[in-house]
């Protein structure tokens, strides 16, 4: 092992060791180990300022930051003018899910490639333990379908079921890099009740673990599709008014009542509401510990946009909300209440849509966003005056990888750190279209958005895997083995 910094007879057995001082041992490519790349004169994202200088990588690590940096390199890079982040870190994404017959229009190969290009050089993904089949079983599933990824990638575990069968697998599964775990409220194929998850989230917190939960009332919202569909109200607009705020209101409160009795935290995944995020702050002003997870739609799209002739492509859920809820989670952002951005990218083509066209109830849900994720929020929140460079760093890096257990091999810019780095250029104009983004669907709910910045060059590993937001060399991504959560709320 080279340039590990091993004292004079240390002896580490690699056959008992696979992880070592934060290097993956069993993962090095030897292609390119020794590569230097030199990042000149950029406005360097640290977690509490930005400063002005260069960065050096070798191999698949930082080595040097900061300052003039006068070292050889294979590569030099100029960052004039750019930002450089630690690699963005994209906590929800879909791919390769089958919902029913369906499949997402996006798998493991084509959806990364768009997150890299995008800046995105982790995500975390759902392995589904469907009902009946072992965590390990999921696992494997996932891993196999993540072969040839474009970025890296980990799993959250998205369990269906919470029995002793399942619980004596949560050690195996934290053995194999897997320390976050998810819930739905909805959906009959996944749905468990409020007691599962007390006792799920109860028993997770010992470990160091958490989950995640989808936070809606499903008798409620079922009642209402019922009245809808009774009453002839059958378009896209109506998925919306299925779904109202206080659906996802009930169940983050529910969930906030669960965790607070487990003694547990509680993490909110894809948060859309006002009301939900007004409940989640009395829970921490009564001392707990809440995670809180919101996506870039819900930050720039409005839930008239159901009533356009592709209304369809928007139908997602949580469904999209008003410029009151917007409002509210951009001021959460700036105020550090909303810990990250995920993306919830579960694409589905405009023929799989249509499926739901004389009922929004059989629509597919979900829509793309992987790749434009960093663009929307510097371009809404940045520019738009809620939030500082370093505030965005947080929100699509560095907080998602403390809890994730990534920090600080990812979500930093240090030495030792890997050398998964973004060159963000903030001057970079251009417009969203589906038709450029290279994720395998023929829309987009941005369609048209008007971007004011994007990634320009991309490192991922220590490679040079995106030159000019041109994807130079897809296929580098590998699998991240993820520690036990860092509770940074707890």
């Amino acid at each position: 092992i080279k340039n590990k910094n091993l004292e004079d007879g240390q002896i580490i057995f690699l056959k008992d060791v696979r992880f070592f001082r934060g290097y993956d041992i069993m993962n090095m490519q030897q292609e390119g180990m020794d590569m230097r790349i030199l990042i000149k004169n950029a406005s360097l994202v640290f977690e509490d300022r930005v400063e002005k200088g260069d960065l050096l990588t070798e191999g698949q690590r930082i080595v040097q930051v900061g300052g003039n940096i006068d070292a050889p390199a294979d590569q030099v890079i100029d960052g004039s003018s750019c930002f450089v982040f630690p690699g963005f870190i994209d906590t929800h994404t879909h791919f390769d899910l089958e919902v029913g017959s369906t499949v997402t229009a996006d798998n493991f190969v084509t959806g990364t490639k768009a997150a890299v290009v995008g800046g995105t050089t982790t995500v975390l993904d759902f392995a589904t333990q469907e009902r009946g089949m072992t965590l390990m079983e999921a696992f494997h599933k996932w891993e196999n379908k993540a072969k040839n990824s474009s970025c890296n990638y980990g799993f959250h575990m998205a369990m269906s079921e919470w029995n002793d069968a399942r619980i004596a697998e949560v050690p195996l599964m934290i053995e194999n890099g897997v320390t976050s775990f998810k819930m739905y409220m909805v959906y009959d194929n996944m749905r468990l009740s409020d007691g599962v998850m007390y006792e799920a989230i109860k028993y997770l917190a010992k470990e160091d673990c958490i989950i995640g939960i989808h936070c809606e009332n499903d008798d409620i919202l079922k009642a209402r599709v019922k009245e809808l569909k009774a009453a002839g109200k059958t378009g896209s607009r109506y998925h919306a008014v299925s779904r109202p705020n206080i659906v996802e209101a009930d169940g983050v409160g529910r969930l906030m009542d669960a965790a607070y009795l487990a003694g547990g935290p509680a993490w909110v995944v894809h948060l859309s509401t006002k009301e939900g995020l007004a409940i989640a702050r009395r829970a921490r002003e009564r001392g707990q510990e809440v995670y809180l997870e919101s996506c870039p739609q819900y930050l720039v799209l409005e839930e008239s946009m159901y009533d356009a002739s592709d209304g369809a492509k928007f139908i997602m859920s949580p469904p999209l909300r008003s410029k009151d809820d917007q409002e509210a989670l951009l001021k959460a952002m700036a105020a550090g209440e909303i810990d990250w951005i995920g993306t919830d990218h579960c694409s589905f083509t405009m023929a799989q849509k249509a499926v739901g066209k004389d009922d929004f109830s059989k629509t597919p849900n979900g829509g793309t966003g992987v790749q434009n994720r960093a663009e929307i929020v510097y371009t809404r929140a940045v520019k738009g005056g809620y939030l500082d460079i370093v505030e965005m760093g947080q929100l699509l890096s560095t907080r998602a990888a403390k809890l994730f257990g990534l920090y600080p091999r990812k979500g930093a810019l240090q030495a030792g750190s890997d050398a998964d780095v973004v060159v963000f250029d903030p001057e970079a104009p251009h417009v969203v279209h589906a038709a450029t983004n290279l994720h395998n669907c023929d829309n987009s709910p941005y369609e048209g958005y008007e971007a004011a910045g994007k990634a320009r060059d991309v490192l991922l590993n220590g490679q040079l895997v995106v030159e000019n937001g041109q994807l130079v060399a897809p296929g580098k991504g590998e699998y991240v083995h993820r520690d036990r959560c860092g509770r940074y709320r707890k």
